[in-house]
């Protein structure tokens, strides 16, 4: 027996003989050599941006907004005779609506998530699961999305869930082993085609579904997984689940996965897994995310997939199998423009005559499509509501709160959370873990908006009285806390491993250098306090960066003992930071490290620039250069730098589009 047909058997004594009882369907026998063209559209990462509405500011950002890919969908309905629509995941959690709807009330089991009832608007065919739908649990992800999931031992009722299927192949029930989701779907169209004569005529097609989340969530969301359940490989799941879905009379099979493109060695806790995912033979489209990336990227000399092996980036194609990944928060539609032919009785895809593309809700010169009213009609309540959920005040400050200069030393939007973080863990660990209180805690916190999504993704917290929706800007997702044990060896490796962050400067160089890897994602650049000061050495390579390392003012004992705060996330080994990872924990609290910081701000009511906003644990090393060193923030905002003590930074050139380029001089003090 040949290797696929031994993986069918066992796909079909798993799913049921049932299923693969009949032999392939012949749909169409009569139109051999007909042709069709299906549009597969995807959304991915949307984070529950529904609309185009920043809560943090309350203020309108047509920036994003699933409200205005809303549009695109109609627009590509009209362009396309054939389309289906999915969704790729990280859905309903990203942003204070989603958080209103999870937290800050209890949702009847009738009432149908905001979100959802948004794409239920546009009739979605089909999406799976992301990493973040697990953030809130599974007792609330198994409400929402209407799935009578078994937790310790007893099955939740059914609620209100999506209109459409929601399919995941690889994360299970570790009680039975049993897939949390159904792993495919199968479903059944029509499609408007032309037969070998060019007469039009309309015949069936079975487009199989199955779905993918990203393996590390065991990881990532250990309190709210452990135990609970266990994570298939993706390539694993899809040898399990894909051939019955063939057997059923699939004419294609289209892998909704939330990962992106990674094309190292293959495991199975692999986060990015689906260049590996391609190369099997019952996937043929993806549909991806996670990376909040754009996959294809045509033209852009900077885009992380020109050159990878057998990967297409200018049609979409990943070892010849047609690829997309729309960009995050609703700023893009993916399409897939899928030429078949119908050969055999079945459907086949023409890969000469197929591409991909990501179609983005604002046009190169600056034109953003108008947003789609039957969706903020669909939410208006829920809108409502959270407006009046983040404006609940909670204390004042005599500073402003940025991460523009976050990336050349400034800690204003940092050090609240570390300061919360630690306060925090000192409690803790004096109430339960008291032979620990002798032991130094510090604290880690990263920038999560710095830029990378335009001049509207920073922090900017104006000084004054603060509301929930300012402690939510500061801390955006409903990560828990937690803490690790580590040495003064593990906080400088930790400390390299967040220096990567920038580019090594070459200080012979005339031609204009970018400081910031665009590469490393700004979650990514920890900046630890506690007593700590260090210096990045621009010159020198990743791995050899953090020199003049001190602890209270002395070089730190390679062998201290240090308890680092963070959360979930990093802890478990999110980032691939040296020191974290299940064996490292300390303890992980069940407190959400937003909810640390709201309840800090509200205990000491007054926060100060002296107290709370200036301890810049760490600066550049001395280094001359013979050109410019370059960043890129907000335009006009070079005061700000210089009222946080950074006199060395002068905007340079407005970029046009909000943003500007801005040199810092690195050859002394600040």
């Amino acid at each position: 027996m040949t290797l696929p047909a031994l993986r069918l058997v066992v796909s079909c004594l798993i799913v049921g003989l049932a299923a693969c009882s009949a032999s392939p369907s012949k749909h169409s026998p009569d139109i051999g050599g007909a042709r069709a063209t299906l549009a597969i559209l995807e959304s991915t990462d949307i984070h529950s941006n529904i609309l185009s509405y920043d809560y943090y500011k309350l203020a309108e950002d047509d920036s994003l907004g699933f409200e205005r890919t809303a549009t695109l969908v109609r627009e590509a309905r009209k362009e396309y005779a054939n389309t289906l629509l999915f969704d790729a995941g990280d859905t309903i959690q990203g942003t204070a609506l989603a958080d209103w709807q999870a937290r800050g009330q209890h949702l009847p089991c009738d009432h149908e998530l905001a979100m959802y009832k948004a794409m239920d608007v546009l009739g979605y065919d089909g999406g799976t699961i992301g990493n973040h739908e697990f953030n809130y649990g599974l007792s609330f992800l198994g409400q929402v999305t209407g799935q009578a999931m078994p937790i310790d031992g007893v099955i939740e009722p059914r609620c209100a869930g999506p209109k459409f299927p929601l399919v995941l192949a690889n994360v299970l029930g570790a009680h039975d082993g049993k897939p949390l989701y159904p792993p495919t779907a199968l479903l059944k169209r029509k499609l408007k085609a032309f037969d070998r004569s060019g007469r039009p005529v309309e015949a069936a097609v079975r487009i199989g579904i199955i779905g993918f989340a990203p393996p590390p969530i065991v990881l990532w969301d250990r309190n709210n997984l452990e135990g609970k359940v266990t994570t298939l490989g993706v390539v694993e799941a899809a040898r399990r689940y894909a051939p019955a879905l063939r057997a059923q009379g699939a004419d294609i099979i289209v892998a909704i996965s939330h990962g992106g493109i990674d094309t190292r060695a293959y495991s199975d806790s692999m986060e990015n897994a689906n260049w590996h995912l391609a190369r099997e033979p019952d996937i043929d489209v993806l549909l991806l995310g996670h990376s909040h990336q754009v996959f294809p990227d045509p033209g852009n000399a900077r885009s992380r997939y020109n050159g990878l092996p057998d990967v297409d980036n200018e049609r979409g194609f990943i070892h010849g199998k047609p690829a997309v990944m729309g960009n995050m928060w609703g700023k893009s539609l993916g399409v897939i423009e899928l030429a078949l032919v119908q050969r055999d009785g079945h459907w086949q895809i023409d890969a000469d005559a197929t591409h991909s593309e990501v179609r983005h809700i604002r046009s190169a010169d600056g034109i953003t499509v108008a947003a789609d009213p039957a969706i903020g009609h669909a939410v208006s309540a829920e809108h409502a509501a959270t407006i009046a959920y983040v404006s609940t005040p909670i204390g004042d400050s005599d500073f402003a709160m940025t991460t523009w200069f976050t990336a050349v030393g400034d800690v204003s939007a940092l050090q609240p959370l570390n300061h919360a973080q630690r306060e925090y863990a000192q409690h803790f660990i004096t109430e339960n873990m008291p032979e620990m209180k002798s032991v130094p805690v510090l604290s880690a916190a990263a920038p999560f908006k710095a830029g990378y999504g335009g001049a509207t993704d920073f922090t900017d917290i104006a000084a004054g009285p603060m509301a929930i929706r300012n402690a939510a800007d500061l801390y955006l997702y409903p990560n828990t806390l937690s803490a690790v044990k580590t040495d003064g060896t593990g906080i400088k490796a930790w400390l390299e491993k967040s220096a990567a962050y920038f580019n090594r400067i070459d200080p012979s160089l005339a031609d204009p250098q970018e400081l910031v890897n665009r590469k490393t994602p700004s979650y990514n650049f920890d900046v630890i306090q506690g007593g700590i000061r260090y210096m990045i050495d621009l010159a020198k390579p990743v791995g050899d960066r953090i020199v003049d390392l001190r602890y209270e003012g002395k070089p730190i004992d390679p062998a201290q003992t240090f308890i680092v705060t963070t959360n979930n996330y990093r802890a478990s080994g999110g980032g691939d930071f040296p020191g974290t990872g299940p064996e490292h924990v300390l303890f992980n609290a069940p407190d959400m490290n937003r909810d640390v910081l709201i309840d800090w701000i509200s205990r000491r009511r007054h926060l100060t620039l002296a107290a709370d906003g200036s301890d810049q644990a760490w600066r550049f090393a001395p280094m001359r250069t013979a050109g410019p060193v370059v960043f890129h923030s907000a335009s006009g905002k070079q005061d700000m730098a210089h009222r946080v003590g950074l006199n060395n930074v002068q905007q340079l050139a407005d970029d046009g589009n909000g943003m500007a380029t801005y040199t810092i001089d690195l050859s002394g003090p600040r």
